[in-house]
């Protein structure tokens, strides 16, 4: 019996291109990820930093002047 288009090679096996796919997405996965990381810890700071900015342009009594000290050494101490 004769065999027609059967062919060994490494890619012709269906497990290994999927195994080549997910494998491929999951590190294009890792980059986008960390990249969407670091952007979120810019706004994330670029945020706080507007909110310290708005509260200490606000007037605020003597008692509050206190507690946004302390709230803001912890915040710096993170």
């Amino acid at each position: 019996m004769t065999d027609l288009a059967v062919s060994h090679g490494l890619l012709d096996q269906p497990g290994t291109v999927a195994f080549l796919v997910i494998f491929g997405m999951g590190v294009i996965l890792f980059f986008v990820f960390r990249s969407m990381s670091k952007h979120l810890r810019k706004i994330q700071m670029a945020a706080r930093a507007e909110a310290e900015a708005a509260e200490r342009a606000a007037p605020g009594d003597g008692d509050g002047d206190a507690a946004t000290r302390a709230d803001a050494a912890t915040r710096a101490e993170r």
